[in-house]
């Protein structure tokens, strides 16, 4: 279970503790437990700032919290405060990143979903950039050109292998598993089943994708559907 821990804390000094903050980092590279940390400023009291620290698990915690880089790194840090700072430990019982969510329900309503409602979870200003076409494919109907051609060739479902997330931008890795129903490419259908394995990186607005960029193994598709390699 995830771990957080919210540091609270007053200081007139907060150029000095951040850079003891970073003195921390370089001192623990190979050691620390934690994986990600956040520290703001209360809007209406510029001297008070809380951080916040993620770890995998309490166990975690109490490893980093052991080392000796943080034994000496708090000490100073409660020199710079002006007074003692506060501790909550948190264990994390729900955490969803809405846009990861978004993307979830785009990719497993992908080959399911009729054409026309693609543009349920695209903006209307979509751009959508992938390596075989000649240039980036703009607006919902232009994607749903490209989503009909690829529904009447496939039937195919993506089964999603990873999720990250980073501010507005989600980058998911997946396996595309289809049937070759019909012709593509100038392909006659060869009733194989085939697999392919890619990433797609999206950026999202107000909860719905408004750019991706596509990366997956064509040439491994082609193979599989007797093109190359013969």
């Amino acid at each position: 279970m995830t771990f957080v821990q919210l540091i609270d804390c007053r200081t007139s000094r907060f150029d000095e503790m951040n850079r003891l903050m970073d003195r921390w980092v370089e001192q623990t590279k190979g050691k620390r437990t934690a994986t990600h940390d956040i520290i703001g400023k209360d809007r209406s009291d510029p001297a008070h700032f809380i951080e916040i620290v993620e770890f995998a698990s309490y166990e975690e915690a109490m490893r980093n919290s052991n080392l000796p880089e943080t034994d000496r790194i708090f000490q100073e840090m409660v020199a710079l405060c002006d007074r003692e700072p506060t501790f909550t430990d948190l264990d994390v019982v729900r955490d969803e990143q809405l846009n990861v969510l978004a993307a979830r329900a785009f990719f497993e309503a992908m080959g399911r979903m009729e054409p026309g409602r693609i543009g349920d979870h695209l903006t209307r200003d979509y751009v959508d950039h992938d390596p075989s076409y000649p240039r980036p494919v703009q607006g919902v109907d232009g994607v749903r050109e490209q989503y009909e051609g690829w529904r009447a060739a496939f039937d195919f479902t993506f089964r999603i292998d990873d999720q990250m997330a980073q501010g507005d931008q989600v980058c998911t890795r997946w396996t595309w598993v289809a049937h070759h129903k019909g012709e593509f490419l100038g392909i006659p259908a060869t009733d194989q089943d085939v697999s392919m394995r890619g990433m797609t990186w999206q950026r999202f607005r107000e909860g719905r994708i408004c750019e991706s960029h596509w990366i997956y193994d064509r040439a491994g598709l082609l193979e599989q559907l007797g093109v190359l390699g013969q």
